[in-house]
């Protein structure tokens, strides 16, 4: 366990590699090494100091992947702001939830995203900020909200510019950031992260130094990371894909960070080439939009040694391609959820292909798991499917101001209860096999989609599969496969179902089959179930009828 703040490793990194570049930007052509991030980080860490952020004040942040957001990560991290992710698509009532049940006094913005913008929204919510002098909001609906930063040097009513901003560090000397830095402990909350909400509102995590510190850690050392990495970020930095199994991973190994402001599967192949990468993150949709991209063929990806998959289940072919066509050998898969800062297990880079496809590897170090039986809670024995429970460093320190979903989430043991259905095999290989409300239950048999769609991704024409359930009168409830299909193929739902017959049991064979050209998702690249369900009851209703 490292018991250091996130601004402690900066500088340590700094000191241990000073030339190594840290970041790299090649839409920006910006690069620079650890000695100038750290001296970066430094002086944004007195910017916010001099503008008047204290210890423990909320900073909520709201952009793609620019340089301003990673830079605001590690500099908070050196004078005890809380960062307050902010998801890329959200709207005017979300943002107006977020930053009120955050206590956010501070919001840093980008101008726009894919053609929304962010200063309409934020004067939408915020009409005060128009006639506000800068750093002095308001708000009636925002008791605590103060001021508003954008990422840029065009001005905007009651908005500090980039350079406005960064200027409050001529405020602050040496020896106050240092007063101010040697103040942090470990155990203080450093990051909030909105869960997506798939369920009702979305829920602030908060995380400590310890959480990602050590989770970042633990991730860099799975996949041997070292200074010598050039590691492609294009997964979003608002979810911890990105701020910690990216960056921090990253910072904790002085590894490159190669990063995309926003995922393009050419760009990223481009990056991937001309930046000689050996690692690359990525959802499954990612990858699997990289590899089906016309010109796949025509990039050198033979520098990739390892990167994470993750973020939902991990088709097996899609896997082996990774492996196989993208030469990343050591590709990992880890799994775990915002709540345990975020990965509980992963696979290390020798497992054999059979383990890393099949599995989501063993629990990290220092980490304790367990599956029980989600209706007695006791203990379930090896191959039998139950909840996963965690427990240990990485659990988070609670949800803000929500006692209540607290205890619901992390037993009076301090086990955090995941809500994911997994099985553990008799070498310590943990298989997630859904979410407990994924499950479907038809007829009194419990179906796993996770099974069905590894067996549909096998056919020869399917790009991408998702299954879920529908109510049925007859049996509770039938299962409906979504299908993609690869460009110029063509299928139809009899011919799917003839392929299945005499290969999976029959109440196993999807009884509705649709195909789609793209799945609902979430900004972090994460389908949306939730939502396939809604609009497969729909769609068998109006069957039905």
């Amino acid at each position: 366990m490292v018991e250091k703040t996130v601004g402690q490793i900066v500088r340590e990194r700094a000191a241990m590699h000073p030339t190594t570049e840290a970041y790299v930007y090649p839409e920006r052509d910006i690069r620079k090494t650890y000695k100038e991030f750290d001296e970066e980080t430094d002086r944004l860490a007195k910017a916010f100091m001099g503008i008047g952020i204290a210890k423990g004040e909320h900073i909520a942040i709201w952009s793609d992947n620019k340089r301003e957001w990673l830079l605001s990560q590690f500099a908070t991290g050196k004078m005890g702001g809380v960062l307050v992710t902010v998801n890329t698509s959200y709207q005017s009532a979300e943002l107006e939830y977020l930053l009120k049940q955050s206590d956010a006094t501070t919001l840093i913005l980008g101008e726009e995203f894919k053609g929304t913008s962010y200063i309409d929204i934020i004067n939408e919510v915020c009409p005060e900020l128009k006639t506000a002098e800068k750093g002095a909001v308001s708000s009636g609906k925002l008791p605590h909200f103060k001021r508003v930063i954008v990422m840029g040097e065009n001005q905007f009513p009651g908005i500090y510019t980039w350079s406005e901003f960064e200027a409050f560090a001529d405020r602050v000397d040496d020896d106050q950031l240092e007063e101010r830095f040697v103040s942090m402990e470990p155990d203080d909350v450093i990051n909030i992260q909105y869960t997506s909400g798939t369920t009702g509102f979305p829920k602030g995590v908060m995380l400590t130094h310890r959480n990602v510190v050590n989770n970042g850690k633990l991730i860099g050392d799975t996949m041997n990371l070292s200074e010598l990495d050039r590691l492609c970020i294009p997964v979003p930095f608002f979810h911890c894909f990105g701020c910690v199994l990216g960056t921090m991973a990253a910072v904790t190994h002085s590894t490159t960070m190669v990063i995309a402001e926003q995922f393009d599967p050419k760009r990223v192949l481009q990056m991937v080439q001309d930046e000689k990468c050996t690692g690359l993150h990525g959802v499954p949709t990612m990858f699997i939009a990289e590899l089906n991209h016309p010109d796949f063929a025509s990039f050198d990806t033979s520098t990739l040694r390892t990167g994470i998959m993750a973020g939902s289940p991990c088709p097996i072919e899609v896997m082996k391609k990774v492996i196989n066509d993208m030469g990343a050998s050591e590709i990992t898969i880890a799994y775990g959820q915002t709540e345990s800062s975020p990965v509980i297990t992963q696979t290390r880079a020798d497992d054999d292909i059979e383990k890393r496809v099949s599995t989501v590897g063993k629990p990290h170090a220092e980490v304790e798991v367990k599956i029980v039986d989600p209706v007695t809670g006791e203990q379930v024995p090896t191959g039998v499917p139950g909840e996963l429970c965690t427990r240990g460093y990485h659990v988070m320190k609670g949800y803000y101001k929500n006692e209540e979903a607290t205890r619901n989430a992390i037993d009076e043991d301090g086990w955090l209860h995941t809500g994911d259905i997994a099985v553990e095999d008799e070498d310590g290989y943990i298989a997630i096999t859904g979410r407990i409300k994924d499950m479907v239950i038809r007829g009194g048999e419990n179906i796993y989609p996770r099974e069905i769609e590894e067996f549909l991704y096998q056919h020869l024409s399917i790009q991408d599969v998702q299954v879920v359930g529908v109510p049925d009168p007859k049996y509770g409830e039938e299962l409906m496969a979504w299908v993609i299909l690869k460009e110029g193929q063509q299928l139809s739902a009899e011919e799917l179902r003839e392929y299945c017959r005499g290969k999976i049991s029959r109440h196993k064979i999807p009884r509705y089959i649709e195909f789609t050209k793209e799945y609902p998702m979430t900004a972090s690249g994460k389908i949306q179930k939730f939502k396939l369900r809604e609009m497969s009851a729909e769609r068998t209703e109006k069957t039905e009828v």
